[in-house]
């Protein structure tokens, strides 16, 4: 059951009634506080669930409004500081942008993507619908709307082709990126 605050409204009403009335408002606060729309929507929504998640007193309308304008203003504030204190740490967990791979199968993915994109758009699509999506040919040839006889096709000249590509790479050699 939800509890009435002290003008003998349920929070819930405030909350709806808030937003409703006075919603744009709180964005259009937000945004001029942190200068993005994204960042602006998530704060209000951080600052609702902030004022209303515990609620223990009732609010009116306008004091709600302030405890969510405060709770914008704080939200805000406290995740600068957060960012503020990582850069003066965060040098002392740097790692290199780069680092070699530890699994060899990287690069072998890294090499089937390659190969993907230069099969024609049929073959690439019967190839990542028989063999990610684990659709039999029937399945495949439906939602290509093909017969499944060229689906074959496609998957067999695909294969051919990746596999002739991938069997000509020398042994050891990586791929640049």
């Amino acid at each position: 059951m939800a509890r009435a605050t002290a003008s003998g409204e349920r929070w819930e009403d405030v909350v709806t009634q808030l937003v409703a009335e006075r919603g744009d408002a709180l964005s259009r606060y937000a945004y001029l506080i942190c200068g993005d729309r994204d960042t602006a929507s998530d704060l209000v929504q951080d600052a609702l669930v902030k004022t209303f998640g515990r609620l223990s007193n009732g609010f009116s309308i306008a004091s709600a409004e302030a405890y969510v304008r405060r709770a914008i203003l704080n939200t805000y504030l406290d995740a600068g500081r957060r960012t503020t204190r990582w850069r003066k740490i965060a040098h002392l967990q740097a790692e290199p942008e780069l680092r070699e791979s530890r699994d060899g199968d990287t690069e072998v993915r890294i090499d089937l993507r390659g190969e993907l994109l230069k099969l024609a758009p049929r073959e690439r699509a019967c190839i990542v619908l028989r063999y990610y999506e684990d659709l039999k040919v029937d399945d495949i040839a439906e939602t290509l709307e093909i017969s499944a006889g060229a689906v074959k096709r496609y998957l067999s000249d695909g294969l051919h082709k990746m596999a002739i590509a991938l069997d000509d790479k020398p042994a050891g050699v990586t791929r640049a990126q």
